[in-house]
């Protein structure tokens, strides 16, 4: 094991259950590491989400390396730090935080954790032109990492229309050379059947929101399918579209590489990416 222990956490409410740490210490014994990582619940800790600067500052004094944050912390850490990364300050979100000597830096690796898997999982899909199914923190990412991707034209739906219209014109004018538009849900039956793909982003299909985000009529063939849902990998949405014919991307792909990109982050170490998503996915089943 490495003379240098590592002492990680990850902060928001509600996450007693997650898989991080165990993918993160599997990944980190495996690379002769001294890693230790801790869930830190606000809910049960009894601890207000905008108290999350005092979080930092505990985590600091206490011997972290790092944080990972997640809801409802990804935006109000932003102002208890001292630096972002271009796809953190563009997005207006952190999902990681790393204490260096001096400063403390937040980075955001959910739209890189798409991207890659994307690009591993949909191999020369189509992306020209896609519909983004939700406007929340999930879907800025996807949306961002679509448009890195040379995604031509994207239209965001949401059921608030306006938070669809926000984020799209957010888009627009971080990728001023794509036709970024926001829709309403009644309108995926014209959108969907010239698309190349959709995205969904939203918690329906859940393990407890079950359910569709739309009605199954509106896939075909010619359509492949995302989700960012990944507790099940297999949505209702995406066993309907592989019913249909669908290529299909689950929610598993781009968990696992914000999750090694954060890894690599943290340690300066590159994990074996094909391993910690046979963990991932063995820990899911």
């Amino acid at each position: 094991m490495s003379s240098s222990p590592y002492l990680v956490g990850l902060v928001g409410q509600g996450v007693g259950p997650s898989l991080t740490p165990a993918l993160h210490m599997a990944e980190g014994r495996a690379n002769g590491l001294d890693y230790v990582y801790r869930t830190i619940d606000l809910t049960t800790a009894g601890v207000a989400p905008e108290r999350v600067g005092e979080v930092l500052r505990w985590a600091r004094a206490l011997g972290y390396n790092a944080l990972n944050v997640t809801h409802p912390c990804k935006r109000l850490v932003i102002d208890h730090l001292d630096a972002l990364d271009e796809d953190a300050a563009a997005l207006g979100a952190v999902n990681t935080v790393v204490f260096e000597d001096d400063r403390t830096v937040g980075y955001n690796t959910d739209a890189p954790g798409f991207g890659t898997g994307f690009v591993e999982g949909l191999p020369g899909a189509a992306t020209q032109n896609v519909t983004l199914v939700g406007a929340g923190g999930a879907g800025a990412a996807v949306g961002h990492a679509l448009l890195d991707l040379g995604t031509e034209h994207l239209t965001v739906v949401d059921l608030d229309v306006d938070r669809a219209t926000v984020l799209a014109r957010e888009l627009a004018g971080r990728h001023p050379s794509a036709r970024v538009d926001a829709s309403a849900f009644d309108k995926l039956s014209v959108l969907l059947p010239v698309s190349d793909g959709v995205v969904h982003c939203t918690p329906t299909g859940m393990a407890d929101h079950p359910g569709m985000p739309f009605e199954a009529n509106l896939l075909h063939r010619g359509l492949w399918v995302a989700d960012v849902v990944y507790r099940p990998l297999n949505t209702a949405l995406l066993t309907a579209a592989r019913e249909v014919g669908c290529r299909t991307l689950d929610g598993g792909h781009m968990a696992v590489y914000q999750a090694t990109t954060a890894f690599e982050l943290i340690t300066g170490i590159t994990p074996d990416a094909a391993r910690m998503s046979r963990h991932f996915r063995s820990l899911v089943g």
